[in-house]
């Protein structure tokens, strides 16, 4: 019935932003270029890089932009610049050095102005924004990222237990990442409680594949989990494991996007832990107050299955309905939560209160953009 309602209310929100996102017309970059020369360029600088502060007259905070900088840009949507152009610094958490040009441009005239903006970016590998779909809770995006995730999750029904995750995920190059997963652990198995450090996993995650026309990015993830929990407590697995997955992203240009993430892992002794494999899909659709502007909401269903390698194993299913909510003017601070449901083999597999906190540290400090 959850499920049923979400999607109903997934496709109205859908019809509602449909037409903040699609364009009257194709944007000008050529119109563009000439708004950006008498509007822009005094305090932008005509390359982008910015104009000398000798000129602009005003020292430049650190937030100011360098558009030909694409580790920079490339991470943001059109719809921030939009935003901060339309409605100035302040409205997304930047300095009131940015004034607004609502009632000077048109709606048109703002997409030709971001189109030509984009064109100071001269290496079109860099993944864009756009494709950096929002983070599910329990299936991995494909965008390489520079954050900070604060997961948990929590058991509510049968067995008394909870973990805590502190990812650190960090960009190199055009299409790489590295993770560093520290888990904090506590199990009941009895009447006692335990508690310490898990298993810690380092991976690599690598762009394959990105179109912003199409709305597809593909990436592919090795991962080492290392034997640092303790197993005899049931903190661990005891046993190095060494894990691979791929993931695939699509962004509908109703902002409806599926995301499908699919691996193993390979345990080195058998014994303790087995081999697994897995695949998972998250269905969600975001929209925004302020005609696509302001906040962002994001809910969504993820449907999670995982099989055991052994004789007579069985596919476990799970149904995690959720909502992802951005925190900060900024959006570089944001919110998710949901409830997860064993749909079978439902022995030994409590539901499970799920949430993070997510920091996009590239966007600016903790305590910024508010």
């Amino acid at each position: 019935m959850f499920v049923c309602l979400f999607f109903s209310f997934v496709v109205a929100q859908a019809g509602k932003n449909a037409e903040t996102l699609q364009p009257v017309r194709h944007a000008n970059v050529a119109d563009g270029q000439r708004l950006y020369a008498a509007n822009c360029a005094a305090c932008h600088g005509e390359a982008g890089q910015g104009a000398p502060e000798t000129t602009a007259g005003f020292q430049r905070p650190s937030s100011f932009p360098d558009f030909t900088r694409c580790d920079q840009t490339t991470a943001e949507l059109d719809t921030a610049y939009k935003a901060v152009i339309l409605h100035g610094g302040p409205y997304r958490g930047f300095s009131q050095i940015m004034p607004s040009f609502s009632g000077v441009f048109t709606v048109q005239q703002v997409g030709d102005l971001v189109a030509y903006l984009r064109t100071f970016c001269t290496n079109p590998h860099w993944p864009r924004g756009e494709l950096n779909l929002p983070l599910a809770l329990g299936t991995e995006k494909a965008y390489p990222e520079d954050e900070e995730v604060l997961t948990g999750r929590v058991n509510i029904q049968k067995s008394s237990g909870a973990e805590f995750h502190e990812i650190h995920e960090q960009r190199f190059g055009v299409k790489n990442q590295i993770e560093i997963d520290t888990p904090l652990m506590f199990e009941r198995p009895q009447q006692n409680w335990y508690g310490g450090i898990g298993d810690i996993t380092f991976g690599l995650k690598r762009v394959m594949l990105s179109s912003l026309r199409t709305g597809s990015i593909l990436s592919l993830q090795g991962e080492v989990v290392a034997p640092t929990g303790n197993y005899l407590r049931g903190l661990g697995a005891g046993t190095t494991t060494f894990g691979t997955f791929a993931m695939f992203d699509q962004l509908f240009p109703t902002n409806t996007f599926i995301q499908f993430q699919g691996g193993g892992n390979l345990p080195v002794d058998t014994r303790k832990a087995p081999q697994n494999v897995f695949w998972n899909t998250a269905i969600g659709q975001s929209f925004a107050a302020d005609h696509g502007l302001g906040r962002l909401w994001s809910p969504m269903v993820e449907f999670l299955a995982s099989r055991d390698l052994v004789t007579g194993a069985k596919t476990d299913w799970n149904v995690l309905p959720e909502m992802q909510v951005t925190i900060s003017h900024r959006q570089h601070i944001r919110g998710d939560v949901g409830i997860s449901f064993p749909v079978n083999d439902t022995v030994g597999r409590p539901r499970q209160l799920m949430f993070y906190i997510l920091w996009d540290w590239q966007d600016g400090k903790l305590t910024e953009g508010w």
